[in-house]
Order: structure tokens, then sequence, then C-alpha cells
């Protein structure tokens, strides 16, 4: 994708008309190209040059995307950091990046000064809604307009970005997508919904940081679409600003459906301007799916499918609801396969590894070649990680994740299939499922359970309601009543944190 193409394109054909909403404020596609390209050229004139790293590490604010569509422009390597980092991790990140430039704002417990001694490729650090002694202001960069395009050429095989997937322990996993992957995301989302320039995109919270997050800003600039942007997640102005700006198209993690389904007034809001409303980035429940549409009969809701390795989203399940529990077919730039533990593709209906082969398939993780031959084989086909199967239509299913396999006494049980059955409990608001050690049977499933506002879950009762619709050895033989789940900064529930509980 050519952003710097596109926004001087725009800033001609659709000057006037809102790029951003954000709060209060509204920026045209013309002050968009002015701020994106002043940023650029400030970062030009420190140096930076094609390929170099810049690190951000913002909340999902104008100045995060600011920085991004900057970055694109002359064709640097964009390091997104997760905004809830911490200080070791950010400085542990920009040290395997070897980034240049960091852009940032002030947090609690995050000292810069450390950070850029600790961090000796750091040539600059650059604050956003604050000061610092020797870092530069945002406002200092703005104080003389720097609006010319900047004469570097991209290409399309250059390095785009790096998203990193692990903490920062351990050997890091720095997914590495080049300018043309750039261009996969929203030709998918062309490809399966018909995207246009009056389409109104809501983000919803999801970060930047996150390859979600990044897919609306290449939406807006590709069809010079709206983005209504939300610098954190609140399920009650979430659905203020579908009804207030007429918002057509969200695309959103389970969690985020549970939160807003769990609203007492959800049903009062006028959400008539939606075309789409996706759910992705962990198996999500049909039967919570098919509860939000009824508030929003006139959309069609669908179930995508996706990692930051394949330039997510790749594929969308039907628009028939029936059929919305699972991730529809690959065809559009990508092909797949379901295969047993040597590698050989099942037959029918038989369970196995999905492994994707296409166009959105990354370059690599950066510095890890040993990692990298792990997950990629020589003939281009990823492995997901996910356990598929394919119905009599060829639609595909997911089961659950590989590493979310509880072996029962020989036996085999996905964690997800389990948390779809409890969600179906009228008390249960949230679960999350874990195997456990057991003496006699090596693991067994474990369930964390939030309920509903002044509910209170009797043990026997959910048991007697499991049995009706899970064979006994998936039966959690514990259930723990939690107050809440811990997420990670997109949403999806952090496994990892009720593992070590």
């Amino acid at each position: 994708m050519d952003v710097k193409k596109l926004l001087v394109q725009y800033a001609s054909s659709h000057a006037q008309r809102t790029a951003v909403i954000f709060e209060n404020q509204r920026i045209t596609f013309s002050q968009l190209k002015d701020n994106a390209f002043t940023v650029a050229n400030y970062l030009l004139t420190r140096g930076i040059k094609k390929g170099d790293r810049v690190a951000l590490f913002l909340s999902s604010t104008p100045e995060a995307l600011c920085s991004f569509l900057a970055t694109f422009s002359i064709g640097g390597a964009l390091i997104p950091l997760d905004f809830m980092l911490t200080e070791n991790e950010i400085t542990h990140f920009i040290n395997h990046s070897q980034a240049s430039i960091l852009v940032t704002q002030p947090k609690k417990d995050i000292n810069l000064a450390t950070i850029k001694a600790n961090c000796p490729s750091l040539k600059e650090i650059i604050i956003c809604k604050g000061t610092g002694e020797n870092f530069t202001s945002w406002e200092t960069i703005f104080a003389k307009p720097q609006t010319q395009t900047p004469a570097v050429a991209v290409n399309e095989d250059d390095l785009s970005s790096i998203f990193y997937t692990s903490g920062s322990t351990g050997q890091p996993k720095g997914v590495m997508l080049s300018y043309k992957h750039l261009d996969n995301p929203v030709d998918t989302i062309n490809h399966f919904l018909g995207v246009s320039d009056k389409d109104i995109f809501l983000t919803g919270g999801i970060p930047f940081s996150h390859l979600g997050g990044l897919d609306y800003i290449l939406l807006m600039m590709r069809f010079a679409s709206t983005l209504v942007l939300m610098e954190r997640f609140h399920p009650l102005q979430f659905l203020k600003d579908i009804e207030q700006h007429k918002v057509t198209i969200f695309c959103i993690v389970p969690s985020m459906y549970i939160a807003i389904v769990s609203l007492k007034e959800y049903e009062k809001f006028n959400l008539s301007s939606l075309r789409y409303a996706a759910v992705f980035g962990a198996p999500s429940s049909a039967a919570l799916l098919q509860r939000f549409h009824q508030v929003c009969p006139k959309a069609t809701v669908l179930n995508g499918w996706g990692m930051t390795e394949t330039s997510a989203p790749n594929t969308y399940s039907p628009s028939d609801e029936t059929k919305i529990g699972s991730i529809g077919k690959f065809g559009f730039r990508m092909t797949h396969k379901i295969v047993d533990d040597d590698g050989n593709q099942v037959a029918g209906d038989q369970k196995g590894e999905l492994w994707v082969k296409g166009d959105g398939v990354m370059t690599g993780y950066y510095k890890a070649p040993d990692l990298t031959k792990e997950v990629l084989t020589a003939d281009g086909w990823l492995k997901t990680g996910d356990i598929a199967y394919c119905d009599g239509e060829g639609l595909i299913y997911l089961a659950g994740r590989k590493k979310d396999m509880i072996k029962v006494a020989g036996e085999i049980v996905f964690s997800s299939e389990v948390e779809e059955k409890m969600q179906r409990h009228p008390k249960i608001k949230e679960v999350a499922v874990i195997g456990v050690p057991d003496a006699m049977r090596g693991e067994v499933p474990k369930a964390f359970i939030v309920a509903k506002e002044n509910e209170i879950i009797d043990t026997q009762e959910l048991k007697d309601f499991l049995k009706e619709n899970l064979a006994h050895f998936k039966i959690p033989h514990q259930f723990e009543m939690v107050a809440d789940l811990p997420k990670n900064r997109v949403g999806k529930i952090d496994k990892t944190k009720l593992i070590t509980k």
C-alpha cells in the first residue's frame, strides 16, 4: 500500500471530508495529510531513512494514527508497542528491533529517561501530551509545519512493520510484514463485505499495536472512509457512538460483545445504520452473536478468522446466521488444508491442524529463523496452531487451539467447546476453561466463571446443565467463581494468568 500517494490523492479529492472523529475533534483528509507529512518530514530531518525502525508507545489517539501514516510515508518500519507494556518490556522490544525513534506519551511507572539510557539505538524520544528534558515535544514539531510530500520511494517488498506477539521473556516473536502485506486486510474485507467512502468505521478501542487496530487505519486510507476513534473500549460509549455517528461497520473481539449484551440498556439504542458487525481474535459463541443480532436485525453478523502472521483477516463466515459458527471458506488470495500430526491431509470432517498458504502469510519472525522454521514450511505453508474441521459444504469450523487441548485419561477435550456450552447457561456472563493436573486422569478441565449481575450459580445445577450438552469427560471437575477474567490489551482472555493462579 502506498500511503503517501493516498494521502496526497484524498487531500485533493476529499479535502474537507471527515477522516477521523475523536471525542469532540474532527480531522479532515486535508488536515490528516498535512499532519502526517509534518511528522514524516521531521523524521527525515532527524536522519531517519527508509527501513529505519520507528517505535510507537501510544494509546489509540490521533497522534498515534498520525505517527503510523508518517512512518509509512517515508518507508519506515513501524514497531507498534502495546500501551500496557512495562518499562522493561518496552526496553526489550526497542533493543530487539533496534528502533531509532520512540514516539510516546507520559504514563505512570514509565521512566523515559531510563528507557533512553538503556536503548543505545534510540536517537530521539518524541513525547505527545507532555514535555520532558532532552525529549522533543509533539507541539514543537508542529510549531513549523512541513507539509511538502516526502521525497522517498517505497517499494511493496520493503519492511513495513514488526508486530510483537510475545512477552519480554525468552525469544520474542516479531511478525514481519511488508508494504504489500498492508493491502491484504483491506482487500479481504472489501472482497467479503464491500467497502466504500460512505462507510463509517468504529474502532471500539482495539489498540493500534494490534493488527486489528491497524486494519481500521488502512481501511480509512484505502476507501476514504470515516474512522470513529475510541481511545479505549467502553461498552456504553460504543453503542452511543454507533447511534450518534451512524456507524456502518465494526470488528471487535468476543469479550466486547459479552460486555455489550450485559448492559441493561443495550437494546434501547438505534443500531439501524450497521451493515456488518464482525467478531475476530478468538472462538466465539454463535448464541452470543445471535443475541446481539436481535438489536441490529438489518446488519449482517459475521465470524472472522485471521492471525497477525497472516495479515488478518483472511476469511469470514457466510451471511447465513445458522452458519455463523463457521469461519467460512478460504479462496481469496489464500488456500488451506487440514492435516494430522505428520502433516498429512485428513479426510472429510476429521479434525486436524489448519495450515494456510497465500499472499497474507508473513515474511517471518524478526531475528528468529528457528522460530520461523517451526511454523513456516519450505513450500510456504503456515502452521496456524488452530484445530479445525470441515462440514459437508466445505465450511471450516474451529475446534480450539492446539495449545488449548486438554487430555483427560487419553480423551481430547477442547476448552473452547466447553466454554461455548457453558456460555449458554443463563446465569453465566463469561467463562474460561483450562486444564489442571490430576493424579488419576493426567489432566481435567477447570472452569473460571463470572456470573451475571445479582446471580448466584449453584455448582450442582451447573453440572446437571452440562450433562445435557457435554460428554461426561468434558465436564469441568473444578469450578471457581471470579469477579472478572484477566484480559490482554486487545480484550482476549489471558489464560496464562489463570494457569498460574
